[in-house]
């Protein structure tokens, strides 16, 4: 079997700022969800049948205590924001595993579920739907890749060294030094994507790297000042590199079966016809009825 892990939370701000506003018959802002479920059942169309989302039901986590910058919900537009308990809702109503996280991110909900899933040898093969960079860390081979659906790009173990110029396994590290605005802290300064790209490939760790710029490998340019800089903000590299590093202890699913998609609840159609979508009540209905097919078949 193939498992799809979604990260329902960046498929819900592109659609967000793709379509235009809509209403459901409560007045409830619904376009963005309209759009994820939509796109969701484009998956279980095209044959996929275990299927998890991640949504940051919270903007905040736990990482908001280790750093004051770390991103937050300010800014994020209202409409935006109350269309995550909605999603969380309808995907439920439609049959899809649903992780809404609060303490911990989305991130670390697909990065647990990816390292859980990986376990069991009836997986061939685990997708993370998701354009973001943090979850490169969990790509391993060409069995556990990251899928930018929106480019039609995949991204196995060797797409990642050639993406970032490091191994998976020295993402988090790549981060702290380079930053990430997006989740809000700066890096160390002066490194770059370059720098950290050739230091990382070299020593794959930050404890790796010698403290003594004399020592570095030769080949890598402006090793002095790299170095001061390294060194003198350590701490904070340390810290930007926890930030980076994504939980794998976030209860998702005790057995992957329980991501197998089996057709939507009796209540999907009420919530369809209330967001004003028969069509994804369709959708979904035949879909379950090509799957019942497929499994007479086999």
């Amino acid at each position: 079997m193939n498992i799809h892990l979604v990260d329902g939370t960046y498929e819900l701000f592109r659609h967000f700022f793709a379509l235009p506003p809509a209403k459901d018959a409560t007045g409830r802002p619904i376009a963005a969800v309209r759009g994820v479920l939509g796109s969701v059942l484009s998956m279980i169309e095209g044959g996929a049948t275990h299927i998890g989302v991640a949504t940051d039901h919270v903007v905040e986590s736990f990482r908001n205590e280790l750093y004051s910058g770390y991103k937050t919900s300010e800014g994020v537009p209202e409409d935006l924001l109350s269309q995550f308990p909605v999603l969380e809702e309808m995907l439920e109503a439609m049959g899809v595993k649903v992780w809404p996280m609060v303490y911990f991110e989305a991130d670390d909900a697909l990065a647990s579920a990816a390292a859980k899933a990986s376990q069991d040898q009836r997986v061939n093969k685990l997708l993370i739907c998701t354009p973001d960079k943090d979850l490169g860390q969990c790509v391993t081979g060409t069995r556990v890749v990251l899928l930018d659906r929106r480019r039609g790009i995949e991204y196995d173990e060797a797409g990642v060294m050639e993406k970032f110029g490091v191994k998976p396994e020295s993402i988090p590290d790549y981060l702290g030094l380079v930053g990430d605005t997006s989740d809000g802290y700066p890096g160390v300064r002066g490194w770059g994507a370059k720098a950290a790209s050739s230091a990382l490939s070299r020593y794959s760790h930050l404890e790796n790297i010698p403290r003594d710029w004399r020592e570095w490998d030769p080949a890598l340019r402006k090793a002095k000042s790299l170095s001061e800089s390294l060194f003198n903000s350590w701490e904070d590299a340390l810290l930007f590199r926890t930030l980076a590093t994504l939980r794998l202890d976030v209860p998702v699913f005790e057995n992957v079966s329980e991501l197998n998609w089996n057709g939507p609840r009796s209540d999907f159609e009420e919530h369809c016809r209330r967001m004003k979508t028969p069509e994804l009540f369709a959708r979904a209905q035949k879909a379950r009825r090509t799957l019942s097919k497929s499994q007479a078949g086999t």
